[in-house]
């Protein structure tokens, strides 16, 4: 599988963007996908996730603020970020085959290229 990420940028603060992760090869096998961040000295966190089903998770930093939909003809899941905020500014990275273990998720074996966000404020 492999991903391929598009869509960051730099944004104000208040402003929004879409980010994309495109998938191709075995994409059949994929159970959930989903855009985890890293910003500069922190741990990589899980910022949304969506299963094949369409059923949906987000970090309660973001409820609210950003949606998370795929595309599964298009094998393309889209994070929709509004409201954005300068602690939003991180690398985004795309992440395939995550799993769910009771409340906790772990990341899958794929992932794409980080795309930077940066909301100036």
């Amino acid at each position: 599988v492999q991903l391929q990420a598009s869509g960051g940028g730099l944004v104000q603060a208040g402003g929004s963007l879409r980010l994309s992760c495109a998938a191709s090869g075995s994409t059949f096998s994929i159970n959930a996908i989903g855009w985890y961040r890293q910003a500069p000295g922190k741990r990589r966190e899980l910022v949304a996730a969506i299963s094949s089903g369409g059923s949906t998770n987000y970090a309660d930093s973001v409820k609210g603020r950003f949606t998370i939909s795929r595309d599964n003809v298009k094998n393309t899941v889209y994070l929709q970020m509004n409201s954005l905020k300068p602690e939003d500014t991180a690398v985004y990275y795309c992440n395939a085959d995550l799993f769910q273990d009771g409340s906790t998720w772990y990341a899958g074996d794929y992932w794409g290229v980080g795309t930077q966000v940066t909301v100036s404020s």
